[in-house]
């Protein structure tokens, strides 16, 4: 498993200053803990955290792993970010030939086992998983029908989308190391040119999502945690 917790976190400001949104606290526990504690009881036992600014501070915080019941270890994407396609690529000495990524600011309370199931079945180099959002939570991006991902394009979405990318993927690992690129490259991007080609796999979930990227997901995610969420 890997998680992506390398980004500037500009949208938290002035939060987000002084530590990174890994450790920001969130009804009173950093959001990071929150996140590997679920892993573990979602049967995940190793974790590659891409960590960037202020990296330094979540593996104060976390460690090996140990205490948490984890295997923990780092990649490091500072000072020269490679955004999130390139931190992967970095990651990959650490990370199995497939494996699944999850973004550092979300929460996901779907059953991981089965979206890893349902990558395996597919046969394809990836997966996505997307809920169907019709703009409500952000907007659309994914066009999925009939159970098929037919495209998914988050710089350019157009009118006919209703799903999202939910937040949690599935990517095997020659699909980064033979990409023939070396410098910095997005993971949407990536999957953009897969979904065209009919290589990405769709998972649809229906749970929702909750986030801490912005003032409101966070908002919205400690008063779910407040309220006894799992």
């Amino acid at each position: 498993m890997a998680i992506l917790a390398g980004g500037l976190a500009t949208r938290l400001h002035p939060i987000t200053e002084t530590i990174p949104k890994a450790l920001v606290d969130v009804a009173g526990m950093p959001f990071i803990l929150r996140q590997l504690d679920y892993l573990r009881r979602q049967g995940v036992s190793r974790v590659v955290l891409c960590v960037g600014f202020l990296g330094e501070q979540i593996n104060a915080a976390v460690g090996d792993g140990a205490a948490l019941g984890l295997s923990v270890s780092y990649s490091q994407d500072w000072p020269k970010l490679m955004g999130t396609g390139g931190a992967l690529r970095q990651a990959l000495p650490l990370l199995d030939s497939q494996f699944l990524v999850l973004y550092g600011d979300s929460y996901l309370p779907i059953d991981f086992a089965s979206v890893e199931r349902e990558f395996l079945a597919s046969g394809k180099p990836a997966l996505m998983t997307v809920q169907r959002n019709a703009d409500r939570w952000d907007k659309s991006n994914v066009l999925f029908e009939n159970n098929v991902l037919v495209e998914y394009n988050k710089r350019a979405p157009t009118a006919e989308m209703r799903h999202i990318d939910y937040g949690l993927g599935a990517i095997t690992a020659n699909l980064l190391a033979d990409d023939g690129t070396t410098g910095p490259v997005d993971l949407a991007d990536i999957y953009h040119r897969l979904s065209l080609s009919r290589q990405l796999a769709g998972y649809e979930v229906h749970e929702r999502f909750y986030e801490i990227g912005s003032h409101k997901g966070l908002a919205e995610a400690t008063e779910y945690f407040r309220s006894g969420g799992k």
